[in-house]
């Protein structure tokens, strides 16, 4: 039978209708490639701090190499920092070990305290990274489960090596950094996820506050960024600056941070910024906003300003010192030598721009770091929020004002690394005719094309450490010749360190010992207010007096004994020419002292096996490097046991020694 025309049409146009209700109920189905992947189960069983690290991807960079470990990789990974617990997560930062030659270009959503810029290698140490501009995790509970409240993440972008496809370059490890957390071993799930619990230490026990922000944090230095007044387009900040370690220290500090809102320095009282350049405003956000602004007068447009201290004849000046604690040439110095000078303060007037407008939007900058001449380094954490500083009030009566907004920020000093000091320790003994003298490299090497940077340093004889080191090698090879050492070629490279200190056992008797300590200058400049540092293991106890400096002994510092110049002797001069420049080297400037041991309260003290031998040296707070091996007792020497020869003895040879150095 044949279908009519009509019905065929009517039956077409059925199956076309139902084809397209069938195309709209597939579009309703949940279960499709679009439904956001169930969390994990560890997630959902933690009561505490979620970690979960997710490497993506990763593309082969130029050049492409047939080295496996030599080829660069582009990758990119994710990291999710989720608050499961009941108490808020102020201020959260978590550690990544990164441990395949990783460059970190980029980690959208935190900031990296270790200081450097990005990108950085983090390849071998790993990095640790801060909240911003998410500092706090607030609860499921005090949210309604708002995951964008309590959770955060971190989008990293980099570079790494040495792990071909298919293996999946991932960290080391992963944790959380907040005090008062214990995270175990991450687990892995697959080949690219990585995840960690991290709990509250129920053992260490964290001081509670009923206070809006977090309390205030111990560093060894700590800044305080004060708002003081506030605008809707700029406000008035200050800074204040406090060293709080005993052997802490800067001198011609220069401080940086990075400003993460594209604001602007107006102006400042009580320091200055290096460079004043108003053309990166002009050019940038800030121009397109403020059109008719005259940007001539403003102090500093750059995103990373470097700011220093005024020197101490502006102090006065009406229009950029008259603050206290200011204008000191940079110099901050421990509390123990003068409390009134462990403190630095400077203000300045930042603009902002939108959309930052409101007077109540206040961001401190990021990424702070502060360094001096010959100084501890300083590694600094991330800005935290404590309840706003309070000040006297200005009107002189018994009432406090407090600041509108306030931020901490708190450094603690870092041990150099290898090669990177900037001091450093020679040993010598009365009874070993040869010094050791500071390591190769120990300040770092620059041109190593003439001489070697591993090998060890050759041993000399004692008056070759008061000539520079460029007029030792005469020196070094023909003490090498006499004593029958071993020439190295090439010859070790020199320690490159501006400051050298030498300890030298002086005398050994059966009451106690003596030691002298010199220290050397070998830069232009003076050190004003000097002082050294010496940590002693064993013979702390018997420290009995030192004679041309003034000595405390500090046991709260590691059983350390703090030396500084008396008045009239608190300078160490630079190093200057010799009195005939054409023949004589230059001199560098010095200082030195005999230093006086008992044996009455460290029985079973040995001199002779190194037990008077410093375990740390400092110089202005600075750890300086020390030779890795003590002398040892030359054969034909004999050892006083009766104390007054021994004693007179070491009286003439300081003072024989001390016409010599002078």
């Amino acid at each position: 039978m044949k279908m009519p025309r009509q019905v065929f049409l009517l039956v077409w146009v059925l199956i076309v209708l139902c084809s397209c209700i069938n195309h709209v109920c597939r579009g309703q189905d949940y279960d499709d490639d679009t439904t956001p992947a169930a969390p994990p189960p560890e997630q959902e069983d933690c009561n505490g701090i979620f970690l979960m690290y997710n490497f993506i991807e990763r593309i082969k960079e130029y050049p492409h190499v047939k080295n496996a470990t030599a080829q660069a990789w582009a990758f990119k990974s994710q990291m999710t920092v989720l608050n499961a617990g009941l108490e808020e997560l102020k201020a959260w930062k978590v550690f990544v070990g990164f441990q395949h030659n990783e460059v970190l270009v980029s980690a959208s959503g935190a900031v990296s305290i270790d200081g450097e810029d990005l990108p950085a290698k983090v390849g071998n140490n790993g990095t640790t990274l801060a909240g911003y501009p998410q500092a706090d995790l607030k609860t499921s509970v005090d949210t309604a489960g708002d995951i964008y409240q309590i959770q955060a993440k971190i989008e990293f972008t980099g570079t790494q090596f040495g792990v071909k496809p298919p293996g999946v370059p991932m960290p080391k490890m992963i944790r959380l950094e907040n005090d008062g957390y214990k995270c175990p071993a991450a687990r892995r799930r697959g080949t690219n996820t990585m995840l960690v619990c991290c709990v509250k230490d129920k053992k260490k026990k964290v001081k509670q506050t009923k206070n809006k922000f977090l309390p205030r944090q111990y560093g060894d230095l700590t800044f305080t960024y004060d708002v003081l007044q506030a605008y809707s387009g700029n406000y008035l900040a200050q800074v204040t600056i406090d060293n709080n370690h005993p052997l802490g220290r800067l001198d011609h500090w220069n401080l940086t941070w990075e400003w993460m809102r594209g604001e602007f320095i107006y102006s400042m009282r009580g320091a200055y910024t290096h460079k004043k350049d108003p053309s990166e405003c002009i050019y940038g956000a800030a121009g397109q906003y403020y059109k008719d602004f005259d940007f001539s007068q403003v102090m500093n447009c750059e995103k990373k300003p470097i700011i220093a201290d005024l020197p101490a004849d502006r102090a006065n000046d009406t229009q950029v010192g008259k603050l206290p604690y200011c204008c000191r040439n940079g110099t901050i110095l421990p509390a123990f030598m003068d409390e009134s000078k462990s403190r630095s303060i400077f203000q300045l007037q930042v603009y902002k721009i939108p959309p930052d407008m409101n007077r109540t939007a206040l961001t401190p900058p990021q990424r702070w770091k502060i360094d001096g001449v010959l100084n501890p380094e300083y590694k600094c954490g991330a800005p935290i929020r404590v309840d706003p500083t309070q000040f006297p009030d200005p009107s002189g009566l018994q009432a406090t004002s407090s600041a509108i907004a306030s931020w901490q920020v708190s450094c603690n000093i870092t041990r150099p690394k290898a090669k990177e000091s900037r001091c450093c320790v020679s040993f010598s003994a009365y009874y070993n005719e040869s010094v050791i003298p500071c390591n190769t490299c120990a300040c770092g090497c620059e041109n190593t094309d003439r001489c070697n940077p591993n090998a060890h340093a050759m041993l000399l004889p004692p008056e070759a450490i008061l000539v520079p080191f460029e007029n030792r090698t005469a020196k070094a090879k023909a003490w090498a010749k006499i004593k029958h050492f071993p020439i190295p070629n090439p010859m070790p490279c020199p320690d490159n360190c501006g400051v050298s200190i030498n300890w030298h056992i002086n005398s050994d008797y059966k009451q106690g010992w003596t030691a002298r300590i010199t220290l050397f200058n070998w830069d232009d400049y003076p050190f004003e207010d000097w002082f050294t540092a010496i940590q002693m293991k064993k013979a702390f106890r018997g420290y009995e007096k030192v004679y041309s400096f003034n000595g405390t002994k500090l046991p709260e510092a590691n059983n350390t004994i703090f030396f500084q110049g008396t008045p009239g002797m608190n300078y160490l001069v630079g190093e200057t020419n010799g009195t005939n420049p054409l023949v004589d080297p230059r001199v560098p400037g010095k200082q030195q002292s005999v230093i006086s041991f008992t044996k009455k309260t460290t029985p079973g003290i040995n001199i002779l096996r190194g037990d008077g031998f410093p375990s740390k040296v400092f110089f202005n707070g600075e750890e300086c490097s020390l030779p890795s091996s003590i002398p040892l007792r030359s054969s034909g020497y004999r050892f006083g046991t009766n104390s007054l020869p021994v004693v007179v003895i070491g009286i003439v040879t300081f003072l024989l020694m001390t016409e010599l150095f002078h």
